[in-house]
């Protein structure tokens, strides 16, 4: 009888561990994909800076895995975010310059995972000028939207919030997963604003930097030598940032005059910084006075110049940089937690990354766009515990390309012929895939239009070497050996020692360009 009774439990147990079993197998990951705006590899901790701490941001690094070689295909906001939602390229999926509107209409990972039975959300920025398709829930910032006190799109209904952005799209995506259909997986679209341009800070972080050492790069005196003259011809020297709108002066008749901040014509810095301070309630502009009036009298006072000026601008502008990326980091924490403390953190994949890298003083420069390494680079962290084993590092080439094949790969979706990127998923599991990219496609569109002048160019890049080639109004080419010369300082197209080089690159841009249908468009 003593047997029969262990048999019987014995079967119990077997079947309840089955059918868990089972159960586990049809219950999809969810996916928390985290996205801020112009955030540098430079400033994150996790990828051995020491600029500031992003502990949270490293939380995911640590439990999962850290790509070392992240690059984005088309290095400015909305033509990274339409690469990243269709993983198609800028020449397919019609949206080449923040000039263009999205199309919607095209297929995308949201729209395969809301036809799966996914509850899709989209909370924070989303830049595209046209609504959102695909998500049961969205909640969006007006165009590149404001630091504080911002207006925002609620399913169609605009409001304005009082507080700061970064905390309050933090507080929209919490509402949402608390009040979420708990019966089914969800993918949320958590997207920042900060750090993008005018970087500014919360007030528990005015101070975060104050009297700590901020290195200039080596390279902020960069004269362009030996390089294309599109080098040069640029419009994003930190030396010509705005006085107002990027370093927060108010307006006076004791101030030398502005810098062209990179801007198109018509732009006017003292009208853009009067939209951005005057957001501010009482309370809020008497903290940021407070803060800011005797930095500005300081150098009314002091009235740099020259060199004086350039690193003053560079200290005043890594501080709001950094301390906007602090509140980011902060918040990224907030849902870390959330996820654990309602026991949500096995089951659910969570991806850090930026819409592309950004310069911070590197070239002597802000902003994107360039196919030079400071903004190819996209920071991507990523973990899930069911899946991916902690603390592991990855150095092959991975693209904004892929983050629609990978979301649609966990949730087991077959993925569209029509995307172009691979699904990051045995990459995050072995770190390593069979017949995996062993090279890259750039392409960059928004010139003569836009801001900062940056020449339209392509390019390829292996895990050594990069051929760029600036194109339309003029004809030259870059060939960078990144072993050697990781700055990018000489250029060695035509050089005798690397001809061989130079053909390869060659034959592979012409593979690749062939191969993504660029040549068709």
């Amino acid at each position: 009888m003593k047997h029969v009774s262990r048999l019987i439990f014995a079967l119990l147990v077997f079947a309840t561990l089955t059918s868990c079993q089972q159960e586990e197998k049809k219950t999809p990951p969810n996916i928390i994909f985290i996205m801020s705006d112009d955030h540098a590899e430079k400033a994150i901790s996790a990828y051995g800076h020491n600029l500031l701490q992003t502990p949270n941001i490293d939380r995911i690094a640590n439990e999962g895995i850290l790509f070392e070689n992240s690059f984005v295909t088309n290095s400015i906001c909305a033509p990274s975010r339409a690469v990243m939602l269709t993983g198609k390229y800028s020449h397919l999926n019609g949206l080449r310059d923040n000039r263009d509107q999205f199309d919607g209409s095209q297929l995308t990972f949201p729209k395969l995972l809301q036809k799966a039975g996914y509850q899709t959300a989209m909370v924070g920025k989303w830049h595209l000028k046209t609504t959102p398709q695909g998500f049961d829930y969205w909640n969006i910032l007006i165009n590149q939207g404001d630091y504080y006190n911002p207006r925002m799109i609620d399913m169609g209904d605009t409001m304005t919030h009082t507080g700061y952005t970064t905390d309050l799209i933090t507080d929209f995506a919490l509402d949402y997963l608390e009040n979420r259909d708990e019966t089914k997986p969800f993918c949320m679209l958590f997207h920042h604003k900060a750090p993008h341009r005018n970087w500014m800070p919360p007030p528990r972080h005015f101070d975060l930097f104050k009297d700590k050492d901020i290195p200039m790069p080596d390279n902020f005196y960069d004269d362009y030598a030996n390089r294309s003259v599109a080098a040069a011809e640029q419009d994003m020297h930190i030396d010509d940032m705005f006085l107002h709108l990027d370093m927060k002066l108010h307006p006076n008749d004791e101030l030398p005059p502005s810098g062209t901040g990179g801007g198109p014509p018509g732009f006017t810095d003292v009208n853009a910084w009067a939209n951005a301070y005057g957001r501010m309630n009482d309370e809020q502009k008497a903290a940021w006075d407070a803060h800011y009036d005797p930095i500005n009298q300081d150098f009314l006072k002091r009235k740099p110049t020259g060199k004086e000026l350039s690193e003053w601008k560079y200290r005043r502008y890594m501080e709001d940089y950094l301390g906007s990326v602090a509140a980011v980091d902060d918040n990224v924490g907030r849902v870390l937690d959330y996820l654990e403390e309602h026991g949500l953190e096995e089951n659910t994949i969570v991806v850090y990354t930026s819409d592309q890298g950004f310069y911070l003083g590197e070239h002597g420069w802000y902003d994107k766009r360039w196919m030079y390494e400071e903004s190819l680079s996209m920071p991507l962290v990523m973990k899930f515990p069911k899946e991916i084993s902690a603390g592991q590092r990855n150095k092959d080439i991975v693209l904004n390309l892929d983050f629609a094949p990978t979301f649609l790969d966990y949730a087991g979706i077959e993925i569209p012929r029509e995307m172009q990127g691979a699904s990051l998923r045995q990459l995050a599991k072995n770190n390593m895939a069979d017949d995996w990219r062993s090279s890259m496609y750039y392409e960059y569109f928004e010139f003569p239009h836009g801001w900062h002048s940056v020449k339209k160019h392509y390019g390829v890049r292996t895990d050594r070497y990069k051929l760029i080639h600036y194109h339309t109004d003029l004809d030259d080419w870059e060939l960078f050996d990144l072993e050697r010369d990781p700055s990018e300082m000489q250029n060695l197209y035509d050089h005798p020692d690397y001809k061989e080089v130079q053909k390869e690159l060659h034959n592979e841009l012409t593979k690749l360009r062939k191969e993504l249908l660029v040549e068709e468009v």
